[in-house]
């Protein structure tokens, strides 16, 4: 009898519902990743890929031409000087436009987290997305009828000096700046305000009382603390307007030659791939090396 319960028992015990092992959390992970990083694989990476092995290429793929690798798309700088000074340019405007948007930028970020709350910063959050939410080329066209002469610029300021000369600077690179600025604007406020919503308050309340002034609040715990946002801001601005072709050949005119505009013109009017690819490999390997250097430099600073 003993022996039927035992057997009964361990019955009823292989039968009976088994305990499942959890996953382990890589694969949780990675099948939440795959979807992101699969869509990142075909809308990016292989693009790129095929933009880098059309850099080695002699010429343009077309038809049953044979296809020839060769690095001389990457001797373009040497073969062609005067590709050195419309870089040097492209990056100038690029470091102009990403310094005007950091002061700018900051200073709004910091009156948007500091002086507002409720629906005030939400209504000024949406007023700072508002570029996003406009064509590209309405709002750099718009700007040309601001800083043409006799625009509306000019207008308001001969309502004002009615015999003072024309401030109109349409076809300068200000005039590109200022283009620029305007769109890449609101990526370096968030990206600050960001940053500057996670400092507590309390520190600046004991720098205050302990007899801080505003301008030391700023550069000592604001802008130290904030350094993060800064260095986002600054790269997701700097990075695309050395890229830049609109801003420049609308609002530069004859002087808006950039690497933007060089790379667009050999994909569209000269059809040379390889040459547009290998300059914009080149270009790329300049601005991660720029960036860097100066994000070490930085981050010293910070933790100094």
């Amino acid at each position: 009898m003993q022996s039927d319960n035992l057997t009964s028992a361990s019955e009823r015990g292989s039968s009976g519902p088994r305990v499942r092992r959890p996953l382990p959390s890589w694969v949780s992970t990675t099948a939440l990743l795959m979807p992101t990083y699969g869509w990142l694989t075909l809308a990016v990476f292989l693009p790129l890929l095929t933009m880098l092995v059309f850099s080695f290429m002699a010429a343009t793929p077309m038809g049953k031409a044979p296809i020839v690798l060769t690095l001389k798309q990457y001797r373009a700088f040497i073969d062609q000087p005067y590709l050195l000074g419309i870089a040097f340019t492209s990056l100038l405007i690029g470091f102009w436009t990403t310094f005007a948007c950091a002061v700018f930028g900051f200073l709004a970020a910091v009156a948007l987290a500091r002086s507002t709350f409720g629906k005030t910063r939400e209504m000024l959050l949406i007023l700072i997305l508002l570029p996003f939410w406009t064509n590209g080329l309405v709002r750099i066209f718009s700007w040309t009828m601001v800083l043409r002469e006799n625009g509306f610029l000019d207008t308001i300021f001969h309502m004002v000096l009615p015999d003072a000369g024309s401030i109109g600077f349409l076809y300068t690179r200000y005039a590109v700046v200022v283009g620029l600025v305007h769109g890449y604007l609101p990526y370096m406020i968030l990206t600050c305000y960001i940053a500057l919503v996670t400092i507590d308050d309390a520190i600046i309340e004991a720098a205050a009382s302990l007899g801080a002034r505003w301008w030391t609040i700023l550069f000592k715990i604001l802008v130290p603390m904030a350094a993060p946002g800064l260095i986002s801001g600054a790269v997701l601005t700097f990075i695309p307007v050395i890229g830049s072709f609109m801003e420049p050949r609308i609002l530069g005119g004859r002087v808006g030659v950039t690497m933007g505009t060089v790379i667009e013109d050999q994909f569209t009017q000269a059809f040379n791939w390889p040459l547009g690819a290998s300059l914009s490999f080149t270009l790329l390997a300049v601005v991660l090396a720029i960036f860097g250097t100066f994000s070490g430099v930085l981050r010293r600073g910070t933790a100094a």
